[in-house]
């Protein structure tokens, strides 16, 4: 998944600090058991030398497989010991070894050369924590969004906006269900206030539980940023061009409301085109209506988006007004 940098190391330094606390606390184990317990203390002692006295007999080299039984038995019968021991002070039977947070791969993040699951979901809080910064996802999910708030009565096309916002609803899931990287383009159109963003961070909610990176902001934003860093300008910036151009899921939220130039019309134009020849999709939502989008944005932008992008339009009144 094409997470960004920073994401990949925030994990490993917290795989670190995982690995260096369970050191720590074992430590700190191991002093309180061998003041307390000064036979424990001989034990380790003991383990120590023969571990030493079996690694020195394999540079001898042939002959010594009795001598090494000899002491794996010792060895084992000081460890049954041990365990006796620190059971009947009431500490666990493995007391003294390191507890890691993961042991399939001791907080390491590997398994041999494969990804271990810690570190994968290491991964996605680490970008869920991104999105919550700046956008209220663990509120935006497909059960917190609520039909009711649609009015029921019908319009003149024999549906009303209830029934449409349900199976806008359904189609959201089925989405999300079968993301990847290469999922079709979603268009969200209607007034303000009428779910859009909510939907757009439902999917990104499921999104990221499947692992896949996603970069969400409004329009205003993104473009300023990326304005910023064409000229240089990288202090305090969130978003950047790499980022928006190579992440698995784009959310553009609240097209038609950033300040347009003729900079951030040709950035908006490389940002579409680009993940458009890539086949990475982007989820745009806009408050304005396909005729307010030929009047603000050349048509190169605008026959992508209506070629290009399924679009799903809510209907009703504005929801965070009747909350």
């Amino acid at each position: 998944m094409a997470y960004k940098p920073i994401v990949y190391q925030k994990a490993i330094n917290m795989l670190e600090r995982r690995r260096e606390q369970a050191t720590l606390e074992a430590n700190s184990r191991m002093l309180e058991i061998t003041e307390k317990l000064p036979e424990i203390s001989e034990i380790q002692n003991k383990l120590s030398a023969i571990g030493f006295s079996i690694s020195k007999l394999f540079f001898k080299g042939t002959n010594i497989e009795e001598e090494v039984q000899k002491l794996r038995k010792e060895s084992l019968e000081l460890q049954k010991r041990k365990k006796e021991i620190l059971v009947k002070n009431g500490y666990d039977e493995d007391a003294l070894t390191i507890k890691y947070h993961c042991s399939a791969c001791n907080d390491t993040g590997y398994i041999k050369e494969r990804m271990c699951n810690c570190h994968r979901e290491l991964l996605k809080e680490i970008e869920r924590d991104s999105l919550r910064k700046i956008a209220p996802l663990d509120v935006s999910t497909f059960e917190t969004f609520d039909v009711r708030y649609y009015p029921d009565e019908v319009m003149e096309n024999g549906v009303s906006p209830r029934q449409k916002a349900e199976k806008i609803l359904n189609q959201c899931r089925l989405y999300a269900q079968s993301f990847n990287v290469h999922s079709p383009n979603l268009m969200f159109m209607g007034g303000t206030g009428l779910g859009k963003t909510h939907l757009s961070l439902s999917i990104a909610n499921v999104a990221i539980n499947k692992g896949y990176s996603v970069i969400y902001g409004t329009s205003q934003n993104i473009l300023s940023d990326l304005q910023s860093e064409n000229f240089g300008k990288t202090e305090n910036i969130y978003y950047n061009e790499y980022d928006v151009l190579h992440t698995d899921l784009l959310i553009i939220d609240d097209l038609g409301t950033e300040y347009r130039n003729q900079y951030s019309i040709a950035c908006l134009y490389n940002i579409i085109n680009t993940r458009l020849l890539r086949n990475k999709p982007i989820i745009i939502s806009t408050n304005a209506n396909f005729d307010d989008l030929s009047e603000a944005y050349d048509q190169r932008i605008t026959s992508r988006i209506s070629g290009e992008y399924s679009t799903l339009t809510l209907e009703g009144n504005d929801i965070r007004y009747i909350k």
